[in-house]
């Protein structure tokens, strides 16, 4: 297992925002934001899931995607990491992959504008909510395969995107790799927010010993789909350092890397993990057994 961050203290801000149909107005938002973190104090800035534009009807989609390379929002944001000095984590934009697919990729960029990290969202939101609201993130968007972990001045991040969040067993890997501190950028639909939102959050952070970033999409945007908000952060003990509203806007913690070390070293079950198989289901219970050490 990898060493555990000692880095010295930081600020940590989360940047919510409400993000509208067009590129040049939600980089303009972001913007403004993300300067009034600097002024607040903050050395990491981490912006929401799908910062540049959030449409759901492909044709408008695809007519306002740009490649990596080609991409202004990207561009600006690598300028004024830049010009701020600080590390700027844009939580992800929707970047053209191929004539027929997106992808939903985050960039953690240095204080010198270079792209330390990009992430690509592995576990697509394909799901059926009561009342008629249904999302296919797959039909327009082509799902990661790789997990990222990277270095920051005060320990290792590791990367995740929203629907990410549910699936605990990447968030473990990127603990057991040396992560102290996930990244949750998100835009949470309302509903599935007010149901599980912190839950969710806190048990990820708590079962790792990690802090939790979590910058959020907020309120009615202009396609009318509603966002929970609520950023947050978490410490590794599961204690909300920070949270949000629905209204976009900065929200900021001092962040104590020494507290992954302290919180791992009480409750150590990164090191008490065992891989186990199941036997024939129909045996029942009872024959579950462990196969090897750990993890």
């Amino acid at each position: 297992m990898s060493t555990i961050a000692t880095g010295s203290p930081f600020t940590a801000a989360m940047v919510q925002m409400r993000t509208g149909l067009l590129p040049e107005t939600s980089l303009a938002q972001g913007i403004t934001l993300i300067r009034e973190a600097k002024t607040k104090g903050a050395d990491y800035v981490l912006t929401p899931e799908v910062s540049n534009m959030m449409q759901e009807n492909r044709k408008a989609l695809f007519a306002h995607l740009a490649s990596e390379d080609d991409d202004l929002s990207l561009k600006a944001y690598r300028d004024l990491a830049r010009e701020l000095q600080i590390y700027l984590h844009i939580g992800s934009l929707a970047l053209k992959a191929t004539p027929e697919r997106a992808v939903n990729r985050s960039f953690l960029i240095a204080p010198d504008g270079g792209i330390v990290a990009s992430y690509d969202k592995i576990h697509m939101f394909d799901i059926d909510l009561e009342g008629g609201e249904s999302y296919r993130e797959s039909a327009n968007y082509q799902a990661g395969e790789t997990a990222v972990i990277t270095d920051l001045p005060w320990g290792r991040l590791g990367l995740t995107i929203c629907y990410d969040v549910r699936f605990p067993a990447l968030y473990r890997a990127l603990a057991e790799a040396g992560a102290s501190f996930i990244s949750v950028p998100a835009a949470f639909t309302r509903r599935t927010g007010e149901a599980h939102w912190h839950t969710l959050l806190r048990a990820r952070a708590i079962e790792n010993g990690c802090f939790i970033f979590a910058a959020a999409q907020g309120g009615t945007h202009e396609n009318k789909r509603e966002t929970y908000g609520h950023s947050l952060i978490i410490d590794p003990w599961g204690e909300i350092l920070a949270e949000g509203g629905v209204e976009p806007g900065v929200v900021l913690a001092k962040i104590d890397p020494a507290k992954v070390q302290t919180v791992r070293r009480n409750i150590p079950s990164l090191q008490h993990g065992r891989r186990f198989s199941l036997a024939d289901p129909k045996a029942g219970p009872e024959h579950l057994h462990l196969v090897r050490g750990s993890a």
